[in-house]
């Protein structure tokens, strides 16, 4: 005796697609681990070009010496906020070009990809905070003192005023990322729904494919 088959109704829900093979929670592949660590990487790297620009290109503030004490030359100038607006600037189109170069080599993106760029940023940022003052030749301020002599006028050490400029790279890294996988990432078809298909498959099924009727 043959069991009889119920043919699938328009209203039952569409099945659930099959996971991606490896994949955990979320559909995280290891694959896409690696990739935000490699990302994290290479971008923490890129702060020492924060650090040498901002060594390169930052305003100095200058001081005189009388001997005994240092002294603003100018307690006017606006060179120790410059400081902070060149750190800001290179910040931004620093964050602009890892976010850029991130989506090129990976555009599904990937909360994986997110977070690698996030903690790459945030470390690149202290790279080129602690590294820029390191390379910086008038570090020292006795010993520019002592060098330049009574009266001279001498570079003042490089300095960071506004430590939440080192929040700048990761904050435009993780926007900018975010906003051009909004746009342009491929996105997958989405699914037909049951109801939406009509006639349904059943109503114009082969007859050679219908049951069997039962047997005396």
């Amino acid at each position: 005796m043959t069991e009889a088959v119920t043919p699938p109704s328009p209203f039952d829900p569409p099945s659930l697609p099959p996971e991606k093979p490896g994949a955990g929670a979320g559909g995280i592949t290891p694959a896409d681990i690696r990739d935000g660590a490699a990302v994290a990487l290479a971008v923490g790297l890129a702060g020492v070009l924060l650090a040498v620009l901002w060594a390169w290109l930052a305003p100095r503030v200058q001081y005189v010496s009388n001997g005994e004490a240092v002294f603003l030359r100018n307690s006017e100038s606006e060179a120790r906020i410059g400081s902070d607006g060149t750190f800001f600037l290179l910040a931004v189109g620093l964050g602009v070009l890892s976010a850029v170069g991130t989506f090129l080599w990976r555009r599904a993106g990937g909360v994986p990809l997110v977070i690698g760029l996030a903690v790459g940023s945030v470390f690149a940022g202290l790279v080129g905070w602690r590294l820029g003052l390191t390379l910086d030749p008038s570090a020292n301020l006795v010993e520019g003192a002592v060098r330049a002599g009574k009266g001279v006028p001498f570079d003042a050490p490089l300095e960071l005023l506004a430590h939440g400029m080192l929040l700048v790279w990761p904050m435009a890294a993780v926007l900018v990322h975010l906003a051009l996988t909004a746009l342009w990432s491929p996105r997958d078809p989405d699914p037909v729904p049951a109801w939406a298909v009509y006639p349904p498959p059943h109503v114009h099924a082969d007859p050679s494919a219908a049951p069997e009727p039962p047997r005396p």
